[in-house]
């Protein structure tokens, strides 16, 4: 792994320079996203070495490669589920899961609700673009009522999932929401979710 620069934050220190360039759109928020927890990373002092972050399906499933850090790509929907092993095996990990609207409610929906319920040290940082972003544009679980996607040309005739009173519903220690274009104000989020000590859902 990269040596990491002491005091100033360099994003090119965590990650994994040879997979680049990235894959994500322009003006995507999800390397947004990523800057935002590499820099929260870097300001606590988490070690790279103690760090674990997985991921699952998705876009947002392909964020955690990126970084030089432990990482773990899981099958969808299991992002949760697998964090909460490796947490219980090795509990002087962080654990991050990086995963998306679709991959943690959809899929993943009866993960979250026990992740949340078993308060676990895990942050889990949900990215949510509000469709299956992927694949090309369906309906998921936070998109909008009324929202035309690939798969409600109609639009949507479901209410959408508000996530965060999901989780805090189900017991999840900390809940926050943020938009990645206020970078300095997610970046300050995750550092409260990193340093909370139970489960955080961001």
């Amino acid at each position: 792994m990269n040596e990491i620069t002491p005091d100033k934050f360099e994003i090119r220190d965590y990650l994994r320079l040879d997979l680049m360039p990235h894959f994500m759109c322009p003006g995507c928020g999800h390397g947004i996203a990523l800057r935002a927890l590499l820099w929260a990373v870097h300001e606590l002092g988490i070690d790279k070495d103690n760090l674990a972050i997985v991921s699952g399906i998705g876009c947002s499933g392909r964020v955690g490669a990126y970084i030089d850090a432990n990482t773990y790509h899981v099958t969808h929907g299991r992002p949760l589920a697998f964090a909460t092993g490796l947490k219980l095996a090795r509990p002087d990990l962080k654990v991050i899961v990086i995963t998306g609207d679709g991959d943690c409610l959809a899929i993943g929906g009866n993960h979250l609700i026990h992740a949340c319920r078993r308060n676990l040290d895990i942050t889990c940082l949900m990215l949510n673009n509000e469709v299956y972003g992927m694949t090309g544009g369906q309906v998921s679980p936070t998109t909008a009522e009324t929202r035309l996607t690939t798969t409600t040309p109609a639009g949507n005739s479901e209410p959408a999932f508000d996530a965060c009173k999901l989780a805090e519903a189900a017991g999840a220690g900390l809940v926050g929401r943020e938009v990645t274009m206020q970078t300095p104000a997610l970046r300050n989020l995750i550092k409260e979710g990193l340093a909370y000590e139970g489960f955080s859902f961001l």
